[in-house]
């Protein structure tokens, strides 16, 4: 293990002990229901910066190397249907290098708020992560506090998203894409404001598939959804049952995700 990092977990165990640690307290606020992996290759600094962002962050994962990191990254987000909220990582890395891994997960996930940590100012590193759209750098050795002050200003950008995200609807009525508003409620479905009748079973679906906006259900979540209310919907149901409902709304409102079930999508302003 180099100076650098020696010097870098030192500096870290010294500032959570000083007085400076109260502004954290800020940052806890913010990140406390949030998720975050660390992809750095030295042993002691991953671990060492993991135990620190474990006193903020909900979950905390850690990788070695960027290979590692790319299969937890899918691993998370076929386990808990989400992506992490922010993806920490250093460029010079075994097996898959920091540049490769940012091109990988935007290639999955347009959206992925990426941090990275580098001890290099040269441009044949920087360069590309920049024109791929990266958050933040942070320099290595680590700053405690520059560190800090870039996850306080990432994780606002994030609750702002979540919040603007779901500020278009209100606990019993849903926006959805193309113009399409169902009422949790009445069961009343609007697609530009238009009323459209609906059957008992795409009720009953709407209702499953609203419960949790963005979340994919399976088809077995769907069937035993069904079960409970003594109703019986096998597979081949279900697909007759989204084509018959997509010819009444939009197209979009229903997303089947490959392999894996659907989910509703929301109308984003």
């Amino acid at each position: 293990m180099n100076i650098e990092s020696i010097t870098a977990i030192i500096k870290f165990k010294i500032d959570i002990k000083s007085e400076s640690y109260l502004s954290s307290k800020k940052l806890l606020a913010n990140t406390k229901q949030l998720s975050i992996l660390l992809v750095e290759d030295h042993d002691d600094l991953r671990e060492n910066t993991k135990e620190i962002l474990k006193k903020f962050f909900d979950t905390v994962d850690g990788s070695k190397n960027g290979e590692d990191a790319l299969k937890k990254y899918k691993e998370f987000h076929k386990n808990e249907l989400k992506y992490y909220d922010i993806v920490l990582s250093d460029i010079q890395m075994p097996r898959l290098n920091g540049v490769d891994l940012v091109e990988n997960i935007y290639a999955i996930n347009s959206d992925q708020i990426i941090i990275i940590l580098s001890a290099f100012d040269n441009s044949k590193y920087l360069l590309p992560l920049i024109n791929l759209g990266i958050e933040q750098f942070i320099k290595k050795p680590i700053d405690y506090q520059d560190l800090m002050k870039v996850l306080l200003k990432t994780t606002k950008k994030i609750i702002l998203k979540n919040e603007q995200k779901n500020s278009f609807q209100t606990p019993s009525l849903i926006k959805l894409a193309g113009l399409c508003t169902f009422d949790k409620e009445t069961n009343i479905l609007l697609v530009d404001n238009d009323m459209v009748t609906l059957t008992k079973y795409e009720i009953i679906f709407l209702q499953i598939l609203t419960d949790n906006i963005g979340k994919i259900y399976s088809n077995d979540d769907i069937t035993k959804q069904y079960d409970l209310l003594n109703e019986t919907l096998d597979i081949i149901n279900i697909r007759k049952l989204v084509s018959k409902l997509r010819k009444k709304i939009s197209f979009n409102c229903i997303e089947s995700v490959y392999g894996i079930g659907y989910r509703i999508v929301p109308h984003f302003n």
